[in-house]
């Protein structure tokens, strides 16, 4: 159980709908960090923090898939030291949330190029992945090295080499999503994007065509579980169409 925060109470709103797959631009740990006067990294270590609370708290609102944005194909444009920095987040992170992932029935997976990243944390990436999927009480998706286009373009290519094998005469959109890092994941039904900024940044562009999205001001390590639980409320009010009348 998260400090503070009731799941009886969140999820007490007379049964309206919820989101099964939610998808998070996780920002502003930077600035969160140099508006108390800190080293940014110092920021994004909170940031991490908040991640482990946030994965706690979505089985209980009932979110069956959690995907986040933790580095873009466009971060490594950062300082070398702000990125060394996050790499080593990332190696920390996943080194000290192995077992609890696994014993709390957390299944992650990683989306995003891998052959940039050095070889221990790509080490760490398969070891994590394969010592959780049997996992089924939540779908737990890290974005690393990821972005959109990237994605669309490695998806683009392998799928024209099945074209070129013969293994497909006429493509289709179900073709190409199989194609994807995100193959066989569903698509985000809602995408949270925190610290105010009103972009997409090149996040799943494609898996969030027909996605609810949600702007809040709030930055990324004061983004609360609660937080989340006032944001799936509002969801539930939402008439999702999809085209239709």
């Amino acid at each position: 159980m998260i400090p503070g925060f009731s799941a009886a109470t969140a999820i007490s709103d007379g049964g309206a709908a919820r989101p099964r797959h939610v998808a998070i631009i996780m920002d502003g740990n930077g600035r969160w960090a140099t508006e108390r006067g800190w080293p940014r990294l110092v920021g994004h270590r909170r940031g991490a923090e908040r991640v482990k609370q946030i994965v706690r708290a979505c089985p209980e609102l009932g979110v069956d898939w959690l995907t986040i944005y933790a580095f873009s194909t466009e971060n490594w444009k950062r300082s070398t030291e702000e990125v060394l920095g996050l790499m080593k987040i990332f190696r920390r992170y996943i080194e000290r949330e192995a077992v609890g992932m696994a014993s709390e029935g957390v299944r992650m997976r990683f989306i995003g190029g891998r052959e940039r990243l050095d070889r221990k944390l790509q080490d760490l990436m398969a070891s994590i992945e394969a010592r959780t999927a049997g996992n089924t009480r939540l779908n737990l998706t890290v974005a690393i090295n990821y972005g959109g286009r990237d994605e669309l373009t490695r998806a683009s290519t392998r799928l024209a080499r099945k074209i070129a094998a013969g293994e497909i005469e006429t493509p289709t959109e179900a073709d190409l999503a199989d194609c994807m890092d995100t193959a066989g994941h569903p698509d985000p039904d809602l995408v949270i994007r925190t610290s105010g900024e009103t972009r997409t940044s090149n996040f799943l562009p494609w898996q969030a065509a027909y996605s609810e999205y949600e702007f809040t001001p709030t930055l990324w390590p004061d983004f609360t579980p609660q937080h989340l639980s006032d944001i799936l409320g509002n969801y539930g009010m939402r008439d999702r169409r999809f085209g239709g009348a």
